[in-house]
């Protein structure tokens, strides 16, 4: 986030017009250009121009107002600030952090230019050095949404994520209606292998900025993750309906459609990513896989060949033309290809599918169930590896090494996948419940609901989400997944506690709202699922619709999901649901006025 905020003397109300929020190329943040009482013609019209994309007439304009000789220090501080930006969009990085520097000479208090120079230095890859401007930025204005958010995003390239979200936490908190740090904190999630957690903040800024492109397309990439495509394509189509030049949201819903055998539309959207970017090398590989499983062998073979040769290192790009050469009865050429990408991503789900793939051809059957159970291991659910399975007769059980031991519920059983937990079971073979952790230790599962009457076909899972650290010391953290049964699928994970507090459910009327920990209110909509009465293995329709809405927190009396009356379940007398909670949409606000807006 790039910030031309000054001190509060140096803002004139009467020119809160000229103050322009706009999106920035660096790092999708939000740019505040403030203009001062002193300069209401030539800034005026340079932040005018710097907005308009006219960025050598702004760079002109605020040199012009430089050359006045009767400057304070701290004016001549915000102009030169707000010169570094416009420096900053012209590509002028040399130009725009000597201003910055200068700024810093001239106003060492000003904390805007610490964080502008910040964001600078990580767009230049000096990572430590940005880092020491944006602390600098929070010691002199604690209350800094923008610097916060810059040193997450920082702390993320230092592959410092836990620390990252804390910092993109803190600047929700400041700027709650800014899709740009829910968004960072969702990215976030997705580093530490949490997706459904990123769903939930993706979700959260779709909902604050109801155009916002990169949230659709960062929570359709999570929602692959979960294996839930058709939601995906829904996000992407969203997506590029708002940007419509961007190459990888093309790629992204193709594998959509490929993971759901939508070959037409795949083949589709990979060649329109290709239209915008012909050097897109992962939408030649996924064209080429999807031209093999249709035969068209010298289509796949060139567009495979063009993938590897524009990034010689694609693991995934050799095990796609191991797969076709395979598919065109060619196994003992593919072996090469797969011993390639093997070296190059061994532990990669796709990869270890196409090696089962050529050592079942090859006569194989075990070394190929071996690799496909790992493949699941890595990416639970994954089409590919199932349906090879399936047609080899095995069915997709986790190996007993696996298992951890403590803290078991019946039906469930823990296993670890690298750093990773999920409760698998007999029961559902095809049901894979991450159980992604808030803190530090292993996962434990507290308790298991089968919900019945009107939310039959529903299933509660309470677990453990280990200790997490805070500023009151470690804190035991719960989390809650709410699951389908019938079509064998997560809806969602919900932090339920941490220390004393606890989120707040309500069931009713086909309706599952939940007053989360953080001030987000999401609610589950079955009303048309047809869930009560229906025999497993029924397909439960549009159920899980979810909305979103931010709230003030609720900490009631200690109440779970799993030990409330059902709605329908008991008489009216003898049912005690928790209080629905109030969402914010739902209240009556104060308006804000321009100066809040602006400002805030």
């Amino acid at each position: 986030m790039i910030d031309r905020r000054r001190t509060s003397k140096l803002v004139n109300p009467q020119c809160a017009l000229a103050v322009i929020l706009t999106l920035l190329a660096y790092g999708g943040a939000w740019s505040t250009l403030a203009l001062a009482a002193d300069s209401v013609t030539s800034t005026d019209a340079a932040a005018s121009d710097l907005v308009r994309g006219d960025v050598s007439q702004s760079i002109a304009g605020f040199t012009a107002a430089l050359n006045e000789t009767s400057l304070t220090n701290d004016r001549r501080a915000a102009i030169l600030n707000d010169r570094g930006v416009a420096y900053m969009r012209a590509g002028q990085m040399k130009l725009a952090i000597e201003d910055f520097n200068k700024a810093v000479q001239l106003f060492p208090e000003y904390a805007a230019v610490y964080n502008n120079r910040g964001n600078l230095l990580i767009s230049l890859g000096l990572i430590k050095e940005a880092i020491k401007d944006l602390d600098r930025a929070i010691l002199l204005a604690p209350g800094f949404a923008s610097a916060y958010n810059n040193r997450a995003g920082a702390l993320m390239r230092l592959g410092q994520t836990g620390d990252a979200i804390a910092d993109y936490s803190k600047a929700i908190a400041l700027m709650p209606q800014s899709a740009v740090p829910m968004s960072g904190r969702g990215q976030a999630q997705l580093a530490l292998n949490r997706p459904h957690a990123a769903i939930r903040d993706f979700t959260r800024a779709v909902a604050v900025d109801a155009r916002f492109a990169p949230g659709y397309r960062n929570r359709a990439e999570a929602k692959l993750l979960t294996e839930a495509y058709d939601e995906a394509i829904e996000d992407l189509s969203r997506a590029i309906a708002f940007d419509v030049s961007h190459a990888e949201s093309y790629v992204l819903r193709g594998n959509a459609y490929l993971q759901i055998r939508n070959l037409d539309a795949a083949i589709k959207d990979f060649t329109e990513a290709l239209t915008l970017d012909a050097n897109q090398a992962s939408a030649y590989q996924a064209r080429g896989l999807v031209y093999g499983m249709t035969e068209m062998w010298a289509e796949a073979y060139a567009d495979l060949n063009k993938a590897i040769e524009l990034d010689p290192r694609s693991a995934l790009a050799f095990a796609s033309r191991a797969y076709v050469y395979k598919q065109n009865g060619q196994a003992g050429v593919g072996q090469k290809d797969v011993e390639t990408a093997w070296k190059l991503a061994p532990d990669r789900a796709e990869v270890l599918w196409a090696k089962a793939e050529i050592d079942e051809a090859q006569g194989k059957p075990d070394q190929a169930i071996t690799g496909l159970r790992k493949a699941l291991a890595l990416r639970p659910g994954y089409r590919d590896a199932l349906d090879a399975l399936q047609r080899l007769g095995v069915p997709p059980m986790p190996d007993v090494s696996d298992v951890v031991a403590a803290g078991s519920v019946e039906p469930w059983k823990i296993v670890r996948r690298g750093t990773q937990y999920a409760a698998v079971s007999d029961l559902y073979p095809r049901l894979n419940i991450p159980l992604e952790m808030m803190g530090e230790g292993e996962p434990r599962i507290l308790e298991w609901e089968e919900k019945q009457d009107q939310f039959r076909g529903l299933g509660v899972l309470r677990f453990s989400g280990g200790a997490l650290k805070t500023r009151n010391g470690a804190e035991e953290t719960e989390q809650v997944a709410l699951v389908d049964l019938r079509q064998m699928r997560v809806i969602g994970i919900t932090p339920h506690r941490q220390g004393a507090k606890q989120s707040n459910w309500t069931w009713d009327n086909g309706k599952v709202s939940v007053a989360a920990l953080d001030g987000v209110t999401e609610e589950f909509d079955f009303t048309g699922a047809g869930l009560a009465g229906a025999g497993y293995g029924a397909p439960l329709g549009a159920a899980g619709t979810r909305r979103v809405s931010g709230s003030g927190s609720s900490y009631g009396p200690a109440w779970a999901p799993w030990n409330q009356p059902l709605a329908g379940g008991a008489s009216a007398s003898n049912r005690t649901f928790a209080p629905k909670p109030q969402r914010a949409a739902q209240q009556r606000k104060k308006p804000k006025t321009l100066f809040d807006l602006l400002f805030n």
